[in-house]
C-alpha cells in the first residue's frame, strides 16, 4: 500500500472514534509505550551481557578493558537508536539497573502497569542503595508503584525519597551546600544566540550586576534598544574589555559605535558565503560549536573581523607523508566536519581529534594512510578509542567526505560532513595525535563514586539538619517580634499610654526590628530536655 492511501485511511480511522474512544486509544497506547520501551530496555541490557562475556574471554582481567562492554554496548546502541554517546550511556545503564537491580519493577514496566517517567524515577533515586538491600526496595516499590498512575513527579520522587531514606539513608540524595553549586555555562540555542546561566557567590552576582548595569546606562538616551538588549550587548562589550557602543546614530555622540574597539584579540570561528558577506546573498551563515546564523549577523561580524577565503587547502607529498597535519588542513576539516563523525555523535569538531580513516604507518608512512583531507575526520576522544581499540568497527572514507561505518554486528551506518551539509561548495584546537590506550574499571569506579557520595550524603545530613532548625527558628524569632511589635501598635492606637500589667511587661519595651542578622543565632534553651527520661 502507498503511504499516501495508508496516512488517508489512517486519518479517515481516527475521525470516525468518538472522544470516548479517543481517550481509551490514548491510555492504551500509552501502555504498549511501555511494554516496548521495557523490551528495548531487556535486549540492550542482553547485548550489554554479551558484550561484556566477549571482554572477559579476551582478557582475563576484564576490569581493566581499554575498550570495556559497557562502552561498546554504548557505540552500537549510540549508533543505532541515533543518539548522542551520553543519551546512549544512560540507557545502556538504565537497562542494566533494571535487570540488575530492579527485576520487578522492570516486570511491571513490561507489562504496561506503570509508565517510563516514573521508572526512571525509580532507577535514578535508588541509584546509590547498598547491593544487598536493592531486593527488598525493588519488591517494596514493584508493590506499590502501580497505585501512583495519578501522581505528579515531584510526589514521586517524594515517595520513593522516603523508601530510600528508611532502608539505607546514606543513600538519600542531599543538596549540595550553596558554595559547591557553583558554575557557569554557555548554552548553545542553535538559532544564533547563545543563553549565559550560572551560579555564583552573591558578591560575584553584585559585582557583575553592577558591571552590566554601568556598561548598559553609559550610552545616550536616543539608543534605539531596551534596557535587557542592552545589558545583553554589555555582556558582549564586558569579554572585549570595551565599552558599550552607542547605536542612536548622531555624529557626535561621545559613545559611537566606531570607537568601541576591543582591547583584546577574540578569535570566533564564523563560516559564510562570499555572496552573504559582501552583501549580494541572503544565505545563512555558521558561527563555529553554537549554530546558524543569519545574513544580516553575518555581516555584523564581518565588519569587524578578519575575512579569509576558506578552500581545501594544497597538501605536498611531504606533508601528506607526516604525522601531524598542518593547520590549515586541521582548520579545514574542522569547518567541514563541525562535530564528531560518528553515527549519533553532537560533539563539536573544536573538542575533538583529528582520526586518519586508513591508519597512518608510522614504520613506513608511504605505505599508510595519507595525512590529506579525504583520509581525515573528526572523532571524539571517546569514539577515536572505540573506532581504534575496538576491531569490531570498521570506517569507509568516501571522496567527498562521507564516512561509512560498519559495526560489530554488520549494519551500515553513513555520516556526512556538516559542513557539506549547510555549504555544498565544501564538497571535494586538538591536534591529530593516536588516542591513548586508557585502561578502566568502570565498576570500580562506579563503587568508589557512589561511596563518595553516600559519604557526602552522611557528611551532609546533620548539616541541612542544622541549617533547617536555624531557619525555623529564625522564621519563629521574626513572627514572634511582627506579633510583638503589633500589639505595642494596638496599645499605643488604644490606649496612648504605656501599659500597667504585670503580667506583660515587655509591651512597653522599644519597637524590635523585623529583620535579623546574618550572624543571628537562636539563645540557648533555659530549661533544656534530658537525653533520658526520668524513668
Amino acid at each position: 500500500m502507498e503511504w499516501g492511501n495508508f496516512e488517508h485511511m489512517f486519518d479517515t480511522a481516527v475521525a470516525e472514534l468518538a472522544p470516548t474512544e479517543l481517550v481509551l486509544a490514548i491510555a492504551d497506547s500509552q501502555r504498549q509505550e511501555s511494554m516496548l520501551v521495557a523490551r528495548r530496555l531487556a535486549d540492550i541490557a542482553e547485548l550489554l551481557a554479551q558484550r561484556t562475556n566477549e571482554v572477559e574471554m579476551e582478557d582475563p582481567d576484564p576490569g581493566f578493558m581499554i575498550v570495556t562492554g559497557l562502552q561498546r554496548t554504548t557505540a552500537e546502541v549510540a549508533a543505532a537508536c541515533n543518539l548522542s554517546p551520553a543519551a546512549a550511556s544512560v540507557m545502556v545503564s538504565h537497562a542494566d539497573a533494571l535487570v540488575q537491580r530492579l527485576p520487578e519493577v522492570a516486570a511491571l514496566l513490561a507489562i504496561g502497569d506503570t509508565d517510563w517517567r516514573t521508572v526512571q524515577i525509580v532507577i535514578s533515586r535508588t541509584e546509590f542503595v547498598k547491593d544487598s538491600l536493592m531486593s527488598t526496595l525493588d519488591a517494596g516499590l514493584a508493590e506499590r508503584i502501580s497505585q501512583w498512575r495519578c501522581w505528579s513527579r515531584k510526589r514521586v520522587i517524594n515517595t520513593v525519597d522516603a523508601a530510600v531514606r528508611r532502608i539505607d539513608p546514606d543513600a538519600a540524595r542531599e543538596r549540595k551546600r550553596r558554595e559547591d553549586r557553583r558554575h557557569c555555562d554557555v548554552i548553545a540555542l542553535g538559532d544564533g544566540t547563545a543563553k549565559v546561566d550560572g551560579i555564583v557567590a552573591a558578591q560575584a552576582g553584585a559585582a557583575f550586576d553592577s558591571r552590566l548595569t554601568q556598561l548598559a546606562s553609559a550610552v545616550c538616551r536616543d539608543d534605539p534598544r531596551t534596557v535587557d538588549q542592552r545589558r545583553s550587548d554589555a555582556l558582549e562589550a564586558m569579554a572585549e574589555v570595551r565599552k558599550l557602543g552607542c547605536l542612536c546614530g548622531a555624529a557626535d555622540c561621545p559613545n559611537k559605535s566606531d570607537d568601541t574597539a576591543p582591547a583584546v584579540r577574540i578569535v570566533v570561528n564564523v563560516i559564510a558565503g562570499s555572496e552573504t558577506v559582501l552583501g549580494t546573498g541572503s544565505e545563512p551563515g555558521y558561527i563555529e560549536g553554537y549554530g546558524v546564523i543569519d545574513a544580516e549577523q553575518v555581516r555584523s561580524l564581518a565588519e569587524k573581523a578578519s575575512v579569509r577565503i576558506l578552500e581545501e587547502p594544497a597538501v605536498s607529498p611531504a606533508e601528506a607523508l607526516r604525522y601531524q597535519p598542518t593547520a590549515a588542513v586541521e582548520r579545514w576539516v574542522r569547518m567541514r566536519d563541525m562535530t564528531c563523525r560518528f553515527p549519533g555523535c553532537d560533539r563539536s569538531a573544536v573538542i575533538c581529534d583529528v582520526d586518519h580513516t586508513v591508519p597512518f604507518n608510522h614504520a613506513d608512512p608511504r605505505t599508510g594512510g595519507l595525512t590529506v583531507p579525504w583520509n581525515l575526520k573528526c572523532l571524539c576522544r571517546q569514539h577515536h578509542r572505540d573506532k581504534t581499540f575496538d576491531e569490531g568497527w570498521r570506517d569507509e572514507q568516501l571522496p567527498d567526505g562521507t564516512v561509512v561505518w560498519t559495526s560489530p554486528t554488520g549494519q551500515i551506518y553513513r555520516t556526512t560532513p556538516g559542513g557539506v551539509d549547510l555549504f555544498p561548495d565544501m564538497a571535494s584546537s586538538t591536534a591529530c595525535r593516536e588516542p591513548k590506550p586508557v585502561r578502566r574499571n568502570r565498576s570500580r569506579e562506579r563503587a568508589a563514586r557512589i561511596a563518595r557520595i553516600r559519604c557526602r550524603n552522611k557528611v551532609q545530613r546533620p548539616i541541612n539538619e542544622a541549617h533547617r532548625r536555624l531557619q525555623q527558628a529564625r522564621n519563629h524569632e521574626i513572627a514572634h517580634r511582627r506579633d510583638r511589635n503589633r500589639m505595642r501598635k494596638m496599645l499605643f492606637i488604644l490606649k496612648g499610654r504605656p501599659s500597667t500589667s504585670p503580667y506583660c511587661t515587655w509591651i512597653n519595651d522599644d519597637f524590635e526590628p523585623e529583620e535579623l542578622p546574618p550572624d543571628w543565632r537562636p539563645p540557648p534553651d533555659p530549661h533544656p530536655q534530658p537525653d533520658d527520661p526520668p524513668f
